[in-house]
Protein backbone atom coordinates (compact mmCIF):
# COMPACT_ATOMS: atom_id res chain seq x y z
CA UNK A 1 0.00 0.00 0.00
CA UNK A 2 1.20 3.52 -0.80
CA UNK A 3 1.53 6.43 1.56
CA UNK A 4 -1.32 8.51 0.16
CA UNK A 5 -0.13 11.95 1.18
CA UNK A 6 1.27 14.10 3.97
CA UNK A 7 -1.08 12.73 6.65
CA UNK A 8 -0.10 9.12 5.91
CA UNK A 9 3.58 10.03 5.84
CA UNK A 10 3.38 11.90 9.13
CA UNK A 11 1.40 9.06 10.69
CA UNK A 12 4.03 6.50 9.66
CA UNK A 13 6.93 8.63 10.90
CA UNK A 14 5.13 9.40 14.17
CA UNK A 15 4.57 5.69 14.80
CA UNK A 16 8.25 4.99 14.18
CA UNK A 17 9.19 7.74 16.62
CA UNK A 18 6.83 6.43 19.28
CA UNK A 19 8.21 2.90 18.98
CA UNK A 20 11.77 4.22 19.21
CA UNK A 21 10.92 6.34 22.23
CA UNK A 22 9.24 3.40 23.99
CA UNK A 23 12.44 1.38 23.57
CA UNK A 24 14.69 4.22 24.71
CA UNK A 25 16.14 5.02 21.30
CA UNK A 26 16.39 8.26 19.32
CA UNK A 27 17.49 9.00 15.77
CA UNK A 28 17.59 12.00 13.46
CA UNK A 29 17.16 11.54 9.72
CA UNK A 30 16.92 13.87 6.71
CA UNK A 31 14.50 12.91 3.95
CA UNK A 32 13.97 13.98 0.35
CA UNK A 33 11.90 12.90 -2.65
CA UNK A 34 8.14 12.59 -2.80
CA UNK A 35 7.76 12.35 0.98
CA UNK A 36 9.57 15.66 1.47
CA UNK A 37 7.50 17.32 -1.26
CA UNK A 38 4.30 16.14 0.42
CA UNK A 39 5.34 17.29 3.88
CA UNK A 40 6.31 20.74 2.54
CA UNK A 41 2.89 21.04 0.89
CA UNK A 42 4.35 21.31 -2.61
CA UNK A 43 2.55 18.23 -3.93
CA UNK A 44 -0.19 15.97 -2.63
CA UNK A 45 0.32 12.59 -4.23
CA UNK A 46 0.93 8.98 -3.22
CA UNK A 47 4.47 7.77 -2.67
CA UNK A 48 5.73 4.27 -1.98
CA UNK A 49 8.53 5.17 0.41
CA UNK A 50 10.43 7.69 2.51
CA UNK A 51 13.98 8.19 1.25
CA UNK A 52 16.67 8.97 3.83
CA UNK A 53 19.48 11.22 2.59
CA UNK A 54 21.35 11.70 5.86
CA UNK A 55 21.56 11.03 9.57
CA UNK A 56 22.25 13.65 12.25
CA UNK A 57 22.79 13.92 16.00
CA UNK A 58 19.42 13.39 17.74
CA UNK A 59 20.61 14.84 21.05
CA UNK A 60 20.37 18.48 19.98
CA UNK A 61 17.03 20.26 19.47
CA UNK A 62 17.87 21.26 15.89
CA UNK A 63 20.41 18.86 14.40
CA UNK A 64 22.67 20.50 11.82
CA UNK A 65 25.75 18.31 11.31
CA UNK A 66 24.73 15.74 8.73
CA UNK A 67 26.46 12.46 7.94
CA UNK A 68 26.07 9.66 5.45
CA UNK A 69 23.40 7.13 6.49
CA UNK A 70 24.76 3.84 7.85
CA UNK A 71 24.18 0.69 5.83
CA UNK A 72 22.36 -1.23 7.06
CA UNK A 73 20.26 1.09 9.17
CA UNK A 74 20.49 0.68 12.96
CA UNK A 75 18.58 -2.36 14.25
CA UNK A 76 16.22 -0.34 16.44
CA UNK A 77 15.20 1.88 13.53
CA UNK A 78 14.77 -1.12 11.24
CA UNK A 79 12.56 -2.89 13.79
CA UNK A 80 10.37 0.16 14.25
CA UNK A 81 10.03 0.73 10.50
CA UNK A 82 9.13 -2.91 9.88
CA UNK A 83 6.53 -2.87 12.65
CA UNK A 84 4.93 0.20 11.10
CA UNK A 85 5.07 -1.49 7.68
CA UNK A 86 3.06 -4.40 9.08
CA UNK A 87 0.54 -2.17 10.84
CA UNK A 88 -0.02 0.12 7.84
CA UNK A 89 0.42 -2.52 5.11
CA UNK A 90 3.43 -0.77 3.63
CA UNK A 91 6.40 -2.18 1.76
CA UNK A 92 8.93 -3.57 4.24
CA UNK A 93 11.54 -1.11 2.90
CA UNK A 94 9.28 1.92 2.91
CA UNK A 95 11.88 3.70 5.04
CA UNK A 96 15.19 3.32 3.25
CA UNK A 97 18.63 4.83 2.64
CA UNK A 98 18.54 4.53 -1.14
CA UNK A 99 19.82 8.11 -1.72
CA UNK A 100 22.95 7.51 0.40
CA UNK A 101 25.05 7.09 -2.75
CA UNK A 102 24.56 10.80 -3.35
CA UNK A 103 27.20 11.48 -0.69
CA UNK A 104 29.89 10.15 -3.05
CA UNK A 105 29.05 12.69 -5.74
CA UNK A 106 28.31 15.56 -3.33
CA UNK A 107 25.30 17.44 -2.00
CA UNK A 108 24.08 20.89 -3.02
CA UNK A 109 26.18 23.52 -1.19
CA UNK A 110 24.63 24.67 2.08
CA UNK A 111 21.95 21.99 2.17
CA UNK A 112 22.38 21.26 5.89
CA UNK A 113 21.62 24.88 6.85
CA UNK A 114 18.28 24.82 5.05
CA UNK A 115 16.81 21.59 6.46
CA UNK A 116 13.40 21.93 8.17
CA UNK A 117 13.19 19.84 11.34
CA UNK A 118 10.17 18.16 12.91
CA UNK A 119 10.10 15.88 15.92
CA UNK A 120 8.03 12.73 16.29
CA UNK A 121 8.83 11.42 19.79
CA UNK A 122 12.10 9.48 19.37
CA UNK A 123 12.55 10.47 15.72
CA UNK A 124 13.77 13.82 14.44
CA UNK A 125 12.87 14.22 10.77
CA UNK A 126 14.66 16.82 8.69
CA UNK A 127 12.90 17.78 5.46
CA UNK A 128 15.13 18.84 2.60
CA UNK A 129 14.40 22.44 1.62
CA UNK A 130 12.54 23.36 -1.56
CA UNK A 131 15.70 24.95 -3.01
CA UNK A 132 17.67 21.72 -2.69
CA UNK A 133 14.77 19.63 -3.93
CA UNK A 134 14.95 21.60 -7.18
CA UNK A 135 18.54 20.38 -7.59
CA UNK A 136 17.67 16.74 -6.87
CA UNK A 137 14.53 16.75 -9.02
CA UNK A 138 16.33 18.30 -11.99
CA UNK A 139 19.02 15.63 -11.69
CA UNK A 140 16.39 12.88 -11.45
CA UNK A 141 14.40 14.27 -14.39
CA UNK A 142 17.50 14.35 -16.60
CA UNK A 143 18.50 10.88 -15.43
CA UNK A 144 15.11 9.28 -16.13
CA UNK A 145 12.53 9.89 -18.83
CA UNK A 146 12.77 13.66 -18.92
CA UNK A 147 9.59 15.72 -19.39
CA UNK A 148 7.19 12.76 -19.01
CA UNK A 149 8.54 11.54 -15.66
CA UNK A 150 7.11 12.08 -12.18
CA UNK A 151 10.40 13.82 -11.36
CA UNK A 152 9.75 16.35 -14.10
CA UNK A 153 6.21 16.96 -12.84
CA UNK A 154 7.59 17.42 -9.32
CA UNK A 155 10.13 19.89 -10.69
CA UNK A 156 7.38 21.97 -12.25
CA UNK A 157 5.47 21.86 -8.95
CA UNK A 158 8.56 23.28 -7.25
CA UNK A 159 8.30 26.23 -9.67
CA UNK A 160 11.99 27.18 -9.71
CA UNK A 161 12.85 30.79 -10.51
CA UNK A 162 15.22 31.25 -13.49
CA UNK A 163 18.21 31.77 -11.21
CA UNK A 164 17.32 28.68 -9.15
CA UNK A 165 17.05 26.58 -12.29
CA UNK A 166 20.42 27.91 -13.48
CA UNK A 167 22.08 27.09 -10.15
CA UNK A 168 20.53 23.62 -10.14
CA UNK A 169 21.70 22.92 -13.69
CA UNK A 170 25.26 23.97 -12.83
CA UNK A 171 25.28 21.56 -9.88
CA UNK A 172 23.72 18.69 -11.84
CA UNK A 173 26.51 19.00 -14.41
CA UNK A 174 29.01 18.23 -11.66
CA UNK A 175 27.23 14.94 -11.04
CA UNK A 176 27.69 13.63 -14.58
CA UNK A 177 29.98 15.49 -16.95
CA UNK A 178 29.44 13.20 -19.94
CA UNK A 179 28.42 14.97 -23.18
CA UNK A 180 25.39 12.69 -23.60
CA UNK A 181 24.03 13.51 -20.13
CA UNK A 182 24.68 17.23 -20.65
CA UNK A 183 22.61 17.15 -23.82
CA UNK A 184 19.70 15.51 -22.00
CA UNK A 185 20.00 17.96 -19.10
CA UNK A 186 19.98 20.95 -21.45
CA UNK A 187 16.81 19.62 -23.10
CA UNK A 188 15.09 19.19 -19.73
CA UNK A 189 16.05 22.73 -18.68
CA UNK A 190 14.71 24.04 -22.00
CA UNK A 191 11.39 22.23 -21.39
CA UNK A 192 11.17 23.64 -17.86
CA UNK A 193 11.79 27.18 -19.08
CA UNK A 194 9.08 26.74 -21.71
CA UNK A 195 6.54 25.14 -19.37
CA UNK A 196 7.07 27.80 -16.70
CA UNK A 197 6.91 30.62 -19.25
CA UNK A 198 10.40 31.98 -18.68
CA UNK A 199 11.17 32.44 -22.37
CA UNK A 200 7.83 34.16 -23.01
CA UNK A 201 8.47 36.53 -20.11
CA UNK A 202 11.96 37.30 -21.39
CA UNK A 203 10.69 37.96 -24.91
CA UNK A 204 7.93 40.23 -23.58
CA UNK A 205 10.48 42.21 -21.57
CA UNK A 206 12.62 42.79 -24.65
CA UNK A 207 9.72 44.17 -26.70
CA UNK A 208 8.69 46.77 -24.16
Amino acid sequence: MDLKGDSDIENALRRVGELLDADGHAYAIVILGGAALNLLGIVQRPTTDVDILAFANPETPQPTALREPPEPMPDALLRAARAVARDMTLDEKWLNTGPALQWRAGLPPGLARRVHWRRYAGLWVGITDRYDLIFFKLFAAADSTGPVSVHYRDLLALAPAPEELEAAAAWVKTQDASPAFTLVLDKVVKHVRKDLGFDDATSAGRTR
